[in-house]
């Protein structure tokens, strides 16, 4: 009985997917599209979060005791919010490993003995002693879905929890984008992690220029890079692939223009996300940027107020259409109404009208520069929201992550204002 809720929960996750990606019949060019994304998307896709949350928090203004409800993804960022606010989070995701992996940070938070360890399991995620760490400290307070997900062997043999032996960053739709970019770089005599070594912004673009940019010449990948299934690996559908392109003739000028920005657009010494993208993990040694919520600084915050978040598998508007009117703070939407149709995305906001207080925040990126509300929701539910595009165009060029066009801030108005 057990094994046939379990199935049943995986059918009801993967139906909600199909929901929000396929919008063409399966026999068109898009619709296979569609089905090979939510194939590839259907395990681990992001071990670690690609929004900023230093500019989520400058958005946000968390203030202590409110209720904020975000998309859970690889779970960094809502880590890193309650490093800064005694707030409340719900975090929902529709993807079952994403939920395991945030339940795994949490049982890590609150069991492992100290920020060393932590430390050694997820910035340096490639020790042989992390896996004891997990069977020991663990293991033992997970929840059975969780425990089954992380115990999971391939067909080598070989489990899941074994990513933390062999680098976390290296595994997942993401890690294997990246690793594959990497191969590709290096078949032409381009070695991305060289751009590590950069000792200021100067540096950066130099190398930058001699060792990636001239990658984007090449006519095959140019070919490649104009094909929506190259970019599955970054979790972008066919449907948000079109609103990536924006004017542009072609997707390699967009990718191109995003890289050069995560290349050269920041400090090294600052932007924990290029190590990322250019050496396939965090800074070693302890001596390089990191997520907040793993700043040793924050550890004994962040075990003492773990109990004030909740992670659940399911969508957000299932969520919310489940809390109270006028109940919660803030939504984090990450990049997720780029991928909805019309119905998914006014179902969404006639909950996030009905659920906020006022005063209350939703902040979410998008792949073009544009917010996508204005035409697709009704003026009716916009208009009790205020929107400043000069803070918005401000705040996504503070984005180290570099990848989307746009962060937007939309700002629930008081009743007496919406007239």
């Amino acid at each position: 009985m057990h094994g046939e809720g379990t199935q049943q929960r995986r059918r009801n996750q993967n139906k909600r997917l199909r929901q929000a990606v396929h919008r063409h019949k399966p026999i068109s060019k898009r619709g296979i599209q569609e089905r090979l994304f939510t194939l590839a998307f259907s395990g681990l896709v992001y071990p670690q979060i690609w929004e900023d949350p230093l500019v989520d928090l400058e958005a946000l203004s968390l203030k202590e005791g409110e209720h904020l409800v975000a998309i859970a993804s690889g779970g960094c960022n809502i880590l890193s919010y309650l490093a800064t606010a005694p707030i409340r989070i719900t975090a929902v995701d529709l993807n079952p490993a994403h939920v395991a992996l945030n339940k795994l940070k949490h049982a890590a938070i609150r069991h492992l003995l100290d920020h060393g360890a932590l430390h050694r399991f997820f910035a340096e995620a490639d020790t042989r002693e992390n896996v004891r760490a997990y069977e020991s400290y663990i293991r033992p307070h997970l929840d059975e879905t969780s425990r089954r997900y992380w115990d999971a062997r391939n067909l080598l043999g070989r489990r899941r929890i074994g990513y933390f032996r062999t680098n976390l960053y290296r595994h997942g739709l993401l890690g294997n984008f990246i690793g594959a970019s990497h191969l590709l770089a290096r078949m032409h005599g381009r070695n991305p992690k060289k751009i590590l070594a950069a000792k200021s912004l100067e540096e950066q673009r130099k190398i930058f220029e001699s060792e990636l940019s001239p990658l984007f010449e090449k006519r095959h990948i140019r070919w490649l890079l104009n094909k929506p299934s190259a970019l599955f690996g970054l979790g972008i559908p066919p449907s948000q692939f079109e609103a990536l392109k924006g004017n542009e003739t072609h997707m390699s000028n967009v990718v191109h223009q995003r890289l050069e920005r995560l290349a050269c657009g920041f400090d090294l010494a600052d932007n924990y996300f290029a190590w990322q993208a250019f050496g396939r993990r965090y800074a070693t040694g302890g001596t390089g940027p990191l997520p907040p919520y793993l700043l040793p600084e924050n550890f004994d915050t962040l075990r003492s107020r773990i109990g004030d978040v909740e992670v659940q598998h399911r969508s957000l508007t299932e969520y919310l259409a489940s809390q109270d009117t006028a109940s919660l703070d803030a939504y984090v939407l990450l990049d997720a109404q780029d991928w909805m149709n019309d119905g998914i995305l006014n179902a969404l906001w006639r909950e996030i009208e009905r659920t906020a207080r006022p005063g209350a925040r939703v902040i979410f990126r998008t792949a073009g520069e544009e917010s996508i509300l204005p035409g697709r929701v009704p003026d009716r539910i916009l208009a009790k929201f205020t929107y400043d595009a000069e803070q918005c165009r401000a705040l996504a060029a503070k984005d180290r992550s570099s990848i989307y066009g746009g962060f937007h801030l939309y700002v629930h108005k008081p009743a007496e204002a919406w007239a």
